[in-house]
């Protein structure tokens, strides 16, 4: 019965890509602490969501870790490291090893610590030539998880996230059923009963043209690829303005996920 649950890391755990209705990020970490706050007596489970996006491994370490580890909750999700493993020239040797001090720190003070992998970047244009990078940090991540005795939340394995109505428009960021198929996932992963299987099988879509594929290539680049790469060459982080959520209420978030339902 986990009470207390903290979430660490980036734009894939802060939510972006499911909004509720205020605008407020959701999220599959807010989701996934739903489904364990309703295995507790009402008013008996403490969630915080640390996450903030845009950030690095070292700037998650620097920024949420010590507050994590203050909390000392009976678990922690750890999702990091990815922003790393997208720039240029940087190693996933490295960063693993990092990322491996991370976890030490982590599970000398949380009951539980569960790590996330990445997701197979095949069919995303330009972030398809990544994927054996991030399979070979997503290998270092499941060896640290194994000496640290972490469960694992696999995103690379969970096959339903394939479908683009998983992604959201910018292609880098999980739609709301998406961010709900993770959050299902997790739960599968620490043991519980969840409400519906994370890999059921989407409605069938009829087969697109060349062209609107081409014509929705063309809009991404322009309205989400080029602001993107401005913002690298600038040195700007999406999240430099951004606060993390904090300490939320799980009957709040029933309620944003209820409005956009």
């Amino acid at each position: 019965m986990i009470g207390s649950y903290v979430a660490v890391g980036d734009s894939f755990t802060e939510g972006v890509g499911d909004p509720g209705p205020d605008g407020a990020l959701v999220g599959w970490a807010d989701r996934f602490a739903v489904l364990l706050a309703d295995r507790r007596p009402e008013g008996d489970f403490d969630y915080t969501n640390l996450a903030v996006r845009g950030k690095l491994l070292d700037q998650i370490m620097e920024d949420q870790l010590a507050r994590a580890v203050e909390i000392a909750p009976d678990l922690v999700s750890f999702c990091a490291g990815g922003n790393d493993i997208l720039r240029p020239g940087t190693d996933p040797d490295e960063v693993a090893e990092r990322f491996e001090r991370a976890i030490s720190a982590l599970t000398a003070a949380a009951g539980t610590v569960m790590v996330t992998t990445g997701f197979d970047t095949r069919g995303v244009p330009v972030l398809k030539h990544l994927r054996g990078k991030i399979a070979t940090y997503n290998g270092h991540v499941r060896a640290v998880a194994d000496r640290y005795g972490c469960p694992v939340l696999d995103l690379w394995s969970l096959k339903s996230v394939q479908d683009r109505r998983a992604w959201d428009g910018d292609r880098l960021h999980l739609s709301p059923e998406g961010h709900t198929r993770v959050a299902l996932r997790a739960g599968q992963v620490l043991g519980l009963d969840v409400p519906a299987d994370p890999e059921q099988p989407w409605p069938l879509l009829p087969p697109r043209g060349t062209l609107e594929v081409r014509r929705d290539d063309v809009h991404w680049a322009r309205e989400y690829l080029v602001p993107w790469i401005g913002r690298r060459l600038r040195g700007e982080s999406s999240g430099d303005h951004v606060t993390a959520k904090g300490a939320l209420s799980p009957d709040d978030i029933r309620m944003r996920i209820a409005a956009v339902a």
